[in-house]
């Protein structure tokens, strides 16, 4: 299903479009170009350090994306000077496992873009192949183009792009789909940005057998998988940001956890530690339950709310444990059954 980043108000140019000195008063071209004004005036250091803020490692990553911020900032003041200067190819590929940020770095991608003019909105549009991809004849264009006009004057973040192109099946309707974002990427580049992202080898077969579409790609960027201790940074985080807390026990409970999931399959970075953590509050909450309907008094303080303890991580079958199935009701009494 398609999603849509809520368009955000942009930052004013100053006036000038922070060109110091006005014209030179010999040839009557613009004077300096102030591109320390220019950055901070365009919000462009609050986005890359909301980036640095959201996002733990990745290092290459953001080295990636602050120099394409410095290249369409320097873009930017040459047409300011009037320097002759060609649309810039904006058009990228982020490849790497699942959890490593793609989305989280396209959103940040965008408001730059709009921050300095290059794209009319602030919006990502993030589609798979089924919201591209129709399933009968004259299905897949209507489906494309409706896609398309909606992410126009914006980013279009096509997750998994590689399965667009399926050529053992001959019945796939990918390969129109694929036909009509090329044209578009191509004719209408000025008002569209797209980015494609997936596993590397298999990005990389789907860019040999589309050389149209590798060809309009400028920028590659690869995202690392996270280290141990950045998926432990990671985890608190998260905790931190929606108000629980691992205690000390926990946080040994959860390294322990990172170091088996890792080497499990089906493992996807951030996203893994997202889910173990979700799980991990739904047994809190079930063991406070449990707690609070087999004493005397319910209460439970703001801490004990807070904090998830060790065995709500080592009830993990990452640890060797298969779930139990429980009814809420066999644990309770039952005179708190019948109480409304």
């Amino acid at each position: 299903m398609a999603t849509t980043l809520e368009d955000r108000p942009r930052t004013a140019p100053p006036p000038g479009g922070a060109v110091s000195g006005g014209h030179d008063q010999d040839n009557g071209t613009p004077g300096a170009v102030d591109l320390r004004r220019l950055y901070r005036d365009t919000g462009i250091g609050e986005v890359l350090q909301q980036l640095d803020d959201e996002l733990i490692g990745l290092a290459p990553v953001k080295e990636r994306i602050s120099e394409i911020a410095a290249y369409l900032i320097v873009d930017k003041a040459r047409r300011a000077q009037g320097l002759r200067s060609g649309s810039p190819s904006l058009h990228m590929c982020f490849t790497g496992n699942p959890g490593t940020g793609k989305t989280t770095v396209a959103q940040r991608m965008a408001d730059i873009l709009h921050r300095l003019g290059y794209i009319r909105h602030n919006h990502l549009v993030s589609v798979t192949r089924d919201d591209l991809v129709g399933q009968y004849i004259g299905h897949t264009a209507p489906k494309t183009r409706e896609v398309l006009k909606k992410a126009m004057g914006g980013v279009l973040f096509i997750d998994e792009a590689y399965y667009l192109y399926r050529p053992e099946n001959e019945r796939d309707y990918g390969q129109e789909s694929i036909e009509i974002l090329l044209q578009i990427m191509e004719n209408q580049r000025d008002d569209l940005v797209v980015i494609l992202a997936g596993y590397k080898s298999r990005m990389d077969t789907f860019f040999q057998s589309n050389p149209g579409m590798s060809s309009r790609i400028a920028h590659h960027i690869d995202f690392p998988d996270y280290s141990a201790e950045e998926l432990l940074r990671i985890a608190q985080l998260m905790v931190t940001q929606i108000d629980y807390r691992l205690d000390a026990e926990a946080q040994t409970a959860m390294r322990e956890y990172v170091e088996r999931r890792m080497s499990q399959a089906h493992f996807a970075n951030a996203r893994s530690i997202r889910n173990a953590l979700d799980r991990a509050r739904l047994r809190q909450a079930a063991r406070l339950f449990r707690t609070a309907m087999s004493a005397r008094e319910g209460d439970s303080g703001k801490d004990e709310l807070m904090t998830i303890a060790a065995a709500d991580i080592r009830a993990s079958r990452v640890f060797g444990n298969e779930p139990r199935p429980q009814k809420i009701a066999a644990a309770l009494p039952e005179a708190a059954i019948s109480d409304r």
